[in-house]
Order: C-alpha cells, then sequence, then structure tokens
C-alpha cells in the first residue's frame, strides 16, 4: 500500500446526512478535498444548496438531497437519489442530530421519540440502506458521528446522551455484522467545538464556557475542520483494519 495515496478518495461517492453546516459541512468539505464526490442531505434547502456550492468550489461533483430523518420513506429515497445520480455509493456519514434542552421530567414522550429518531434510528435505517450498494463496490465505510455524551450522562439532554450512546453500540454491532463484506464501521466522539449552534455560549455564558476550557486540557474548542482528518482517515483505505472504533476528537477533554 503506497503510503502517499492511502488517504485517497478519488471517485469515491459520500452521503453526508446533516452536511450543509457545522460539523457536518466541515466533514463534507474534508472529504470533497480528498476526492471524493458529495451528497449533501439535510432539511433546510437553501442551506443546502449553499453548502453544495462550497463542496464544489473544491472540484468535485455535489448533489443536494432534502431529507426528514424521522421519515424512513424520506431516507430510502435519499440513499436512491444518490446511487442514481452518481452511480455509486461508498461512504455513510451519519451526522445528523438533535436535541431537546429540559430536565427529563419535564421532556415530552414526543420529544423523547423525535431525539432519538433523528440521531439513532435515522442512522440505522440509512446504514441498512446503504449496504447492499457499498457491497456492491466490494466495501466502503460507514461513519457515525456520536458525542462526549456517548460517555457521560447529562441532567438537561437525556434523550440525546442515551441517542448517543446508542450510536455507539450500533456501530460496534453493524461493525461485527458487516466486517466480511468490507465494510468498516467506525465513531467520531467530538467533543466542544464551535459551531453556529455553540458559538454565543461564551457571551451568553461566561461561566459555562470558561468551566468547559478549563477541562480542555489544549485549552480550546474545536473549529469544524479540525474533524476532517479523523472523518478522511476512516473514510480511506488507510482504515481498512479498523472497525468498530470509537474515536474521540475532543482534546483531551473526555481523559480528564
Amino acid at each position: 500500500m503506497n503510503i502517499e495515496n492511502i488517504f485517497d478518495l478519488t471517485g469515491k461517492v459520500a452521503i453526508v446526512t446533516g452536511g450543509n453546516g457545522g460539523l457536518g459541512l466541515g466533514m463534507a468539505l474534508g472529504l470533497a478535498q480528498a476526492g471524493a464526490h458529495i451528497a449533501i442531505a439535510a432539511r433546510n434547502p437553501e442551506k443546502t444548496m449553499q453548502a453544495v456550492s462550497q463542496v464544489e468550489a473544491v472540484g468535485v461533483s455535489a448533489l443536494a438531497v432534502s431529507v426528514d430523518l424521522t421519515v424512513q420513506d424520506e431516507i430510502n429515497q435519499m440513499v436512491a437519489q444518490t446511487k442514481e445520480h452518481f452511480g455509486r455509493i461508498d461512504i455513510l456519514v451519519n451526522n445528523a442530530g438533535i436535541s431537546v434542552r429540559k430536565m427529563p421530567q419535564e421532556l415530552s414522550v414526543e420529544e423523547w421519540d423525535r431525539v432519538v429518531s433523528v440521531n439513532l434510528r435515522a442512522g440505522f435505517i440509512a446504514s441498512q440502506q446503504v449496504y447492499p450498494h457499498i457491497k456492491e463496490q466490494g466495501g466502503g465505510k460507514i461513519i457515525n458521528i456520536g458525542s462526549m455524551f456517548s460517555l457521560f450522562g447529562s441532567d438537561w439532554v437525556a434523550p440525546y446522551a442515551a441517542s448517543k450512546a446508542g450510536v455507539v453500540q450500533l456501530t460496534k454491532s453493524l461493525a461485527i455484522a458487516w466486517a466480511q463484506d468490507h465494510i468498516q464501521v467506525n465513531a467520531i466522539l467530538p467533543g466542544w467545538f464551535m459551531t453556529e449552534l455553540t458559538e454565543a455560549i461564551p457571551e451568553r455564558d461566561p461561566d459555562r464556557y470558561d468551566l468547559i476550557n478549563r477541562r480542555i486540557p489544549t485549552g480550546r474548542w474545536g473549529e469544524p475542520e479540525e474533524l476532517q482528518g479523523a472523518a478522511v482517515f476512516l473514510a480511506s483505505r488507510a482504515s481498512d483494519y479498523v472497525t468498530g472504533a470509537v474515536i474521540a476528537v475532543d482534546g483531551g477533554y473526555s481523559v480528564t
């Protein structure tokens, strides 16, 4: 194996759910820079088209896919549309996620179900749907995005924490099931990253921001592009003997 090209994704096709902003867009751009064509699957059409333009500027093809990940038929169509457009699927990044910030006693069952549906159920359905297409290519990669809450409990985002912990076990289970099909399934657990969802925290809640910073050994929050290395590694031939792994990209937060 040539070390100079084991990270090359030229000609590969990746679906990135929730890929129109934040960490999803950061990873989509990283995969694109490695040569992959990208299907951006998300809910907001205008934001998705902006992401498609950014990906195409790298020099690869991109496809906008509108999808509600709580609806199984729409997930099925996401996969079918990608295969029809590009002719193949090699990589799936299950990145999309939502949260409801309430104490457990204040949560409705509907809120619980929606968080688990997007964060865990959708990842299973999407993986199941891409499986025959990736197998058809002789193998490929599924990358599931967990969270620090895959490791730690939480009082105010219980369904998020529970669903993200489930993502880790789903990752390990699929890794075992599909290893013989040459499909590697791994998980990335991002730490605290500065995105449009978190950029207001330093001003809105400076004490919490300072507390988090003091726990991170590197002393700072991550930027979305700092997930690109892990994503490209897990999407490329460099990780062909890595499956069922859970990789924290968190500046050391989880080990302090």
